[in-house]
């Protein structure tokens, strides 16, 4: 519990648009859980954000994805669109790599939603859980970005 008995946040949504289960992306290295538990945002904000305090472990060239740990171990992967690393890093802006340290809701890469649509790309962009958490989504429908109980981990 934070000051006053308000309860500390510790995840907020790294994206906006429509909040669904992973189990709904349409590739099965997501879908099946392979990489892991978590959920997804069909986007429609070109923003996408820390959703923890912690360091960037990896941020690919292509900008489409980005894994980040927190300091207490929890990891995610988070995979912009899907079939994305064929654009080679067209329509994405990367804003950090893979060693800086963020905090909750820094931008990690600006996205031209415009630019992927027109690629024939999807916009579904699953966060997983990489450590073998159990992820328990807490709403679906639409989701800003920094917006916080969205999922139970």
């Amino acid at each position: 519990m934070g000051l006053f008995g308000r309860k500390k946040v510790e995840f907020v949504s790294p994206m906006g648009g429509r909040l669904m289960p992973v189990t709904e992306v349409p590739d099965p290295a997501f879908s099946s859980k392979m990489l892991g538990d978590g959920f997804a945002v069909d986007l429609t904000d070109g923003q996408v954000a820390a959703p923890f305090d912690g360091e960037v472990t990896a941020a690919f060239p292509t900008g489409h994805a980005y894994g980040l740990k927190r300091a207490d171990g929890l990891e995610c992967l988070i995979h912009i669109g899907m079939d994305t690393v064929q654009l080679e890093g067209r329509g994405f802006d990367v804003k950090v790599q893979a060693g800086d340290k963020v905090k909750m809701g820094q931008t990690l890469v600006t996205v031209d939603l415009d630019l992927v649509r027109q690629s024939g790309k999807s916009l579904i962009s699953p966060v997983v859980f990489v450590n073998g958490e159990a992820v328990t989504l807490l709403k679906t429908g639409a989701v800003a970005r920094g917006e916080a109980d969205i999922v139970k981990i």
